[in-house]
């Protein structure tokens, strides 16, 4: 089976973002970058059921000459090759989609894994454009039954399970009182949730080997994509600083604190 991953280029959250003076945007510099950890726990399912399977991962990113950073993390984890859309503008969920659902027409896998959302901006939308752009059945925030420390983790088992007859897939899904399962025909889409899955580390010699694996470079024109952003930022702001806290002697001079000053209960 073919499985096609996104791997998203964001800033490091142990970076300390500054917006800029006049509200355009974060000031890049001294900021450090990496796989987007949702898409990378994208990357880790797609190795372990092509390890179960058989098949190759196949990921994507979309950004200037420096996502191939992030590309070459992933084909050091494992994944077979890359495609690299190249647009260094500014991008709508929208724009991101729309370049993907082609990436994934001209790819034509199985199943496309992407992380639910990106750390920078948080949105959660792209998945779901995708699927709908595509026609394809979706599951969000897949997630499993098992824990982060179970034997089926240490073991590399995939959560996302095949048909018998591969022609669909099974997955549990966070919901707000518990977990759900839902069973999509293949093709279709899947966003990853956090307690899906440890990513690998890159060995030394997967990183070696990523060297020399093919990246294939596209653009929104080859593809025919008109990525004109359609959602505009119009300015950024840094959150209020926060008061500081104040010590209470006793439970009681709390509660009247909290009812009379915070006004929460």
């Amino acid at each position: 089976m073919k499985i096609l991953v996104t791997a998203k280029r964001v800033e490091d959250p142990e970076s300390k973002i500054k917006v800029k003076p006049d509200g355009s945007g974060i000031v890049p510099e001294g900021l450090k970058y990496k796989i987007n950890p949702f898409d990378e726990i994208g990357v880790e399912e797609g190795l372990r059921l092509v390890a179960k399977h058989g098949g190759e991962v196949v990921v994507v990113s979309i950004g200037g000459k420096e996502v191939q950073e992030q590309l070459r993390h992933a084909l050091a984890m494992g994944a077979t090759r890359a495609v690299w859309v190249n647009h260094a503008g500014t991008l709508d969920q929208m724009g991101v989609a729309g370049l993907l659902q082609k990436v994934v027409e001209k790819e034509k896998p199985d199943l496309v894994v992407l992380g639910k959302q990106s750390i920078d901006d948080d949105q959660n939308q792209v998945g779901q454009y995708l699927a709908e752009f595509l026609g394809w059945g979706q599951a969000t925030f897949a997630s499993k039954v098992e824990s982060l420390e179970s034997e089926q983790e240490k073991n590399k088992v995939p959560a996302l399970q095949m048909g018998a007859d591969g022609k669909s897939v099974r997955v549990v899904r966070e919901v707000d009182n518990g977990l759900a399962t839902l069973e999509c025909t293949l093709p279709a889409v899947v966003t990853t949730d956090l307690r899906l899955n440890l990513p690998r580390y890159a060995s030394l010699p997967g990183i070696m080997k990523a060297k020399s694996k093919p990246i294939e470079e596209l653009t929104p024109e080859k593809l025919g994509v008109d990525v004109t952003p359609k959602v505009q930022v119009l300015k950024m702001a840094s959150p209020p600083p926060r008061k500081a806290g104040i010590k209470v002697p006793d439970v009681a001079t709390l509660v009247e604190k909290l009812r009379t000053e915070a006004k929460v209960v």
